[in-house]
């Protein structure tokens, strides 16, 4: 089977408003701009995926159900907007958790790239023609690890601005998702054109 490009997203200040920890469905609103880009994205006909640190689940703030709770509000908004959720993958750990559980370094949690790499074997996904989009310099890093090319939503989430090594270059920078939709389906015409 072909592999296919792939659209991650982060989920907190990329395709939702940025509320701490929420886990809670009535609380979880589409960012600004975030409805115009799913629905522009979901044209492509790739997977968009949903690639979250959810370190709540180490600190004890919430649980494992809570989060399938959330995939299921995750997966009513993009329908809301006509897109398809095509999969959402998360890191529950952190190294200073409470939970023994999920205490833990790990590769998934980003700056690493573990969970974009889990889903595009999961998926068949061509990691050199796909993207990832988020609002900090770590999903530009995680996303860059991968092979993606990166964009960041430059909304303010971003507050410490530690740009030591290229991975933290994003290729493209721009306000919101909506934004973000049109450089990627730009390059996607082209790229057709060109094949």
């Amino acid at each position: 089977m072909a592999l296919t490009p792939a659209i991650f997203l982060d989920k907190d200040g990329t395709v939702l408003e940025d509320v701490p920890y929420n886990v809670d469905p009535e609380k979880m609103v589409l960012a600004p701009g975030a409805a115009q880009g799913l629905q522009r994205l979901s044209k492509l006909g790739v997977p968009l995926l949903v690639v979250s640190n959810q370190p709540g689940v180490a600190l004890d703030k919430f649980d494992l159900p809570a989060l399938q709770t959330m995939q299921a509000r995750l997966h009513t908004l993009f329908l809301d907007v006509g897109a398809t959720l095509g999969g959402f993958y998360y890191c529950p750990h952190h190294a200073e958790g409470t939970v023994d559980a999920y205490r833990r370094r790990c590769l998934c949690r980003k700056p690493a790239p573990g969970l974009l790499l889990s889903a595009a074997v999961q998926q068949d996904v061509d990691l050199s023609r796909s993207w990832m989009i988020g609002d900090i310099l770590h999903d530009v890093e995680a996303g860059r690890r991968a092979g993606c090319t990166t964009v960041l939503i430059d909304n303010g989430n971003e507050t410490e601005w530690v740009m030591d090594t290229p991975w933290r270059h994003p290729h493209h920078r721009v306000p919101d998702l909506e934004a973000a939709s049109r450089i990627i389906v730009s390059q996607f015409r082209q790229h057709e054109a060109a094949a």
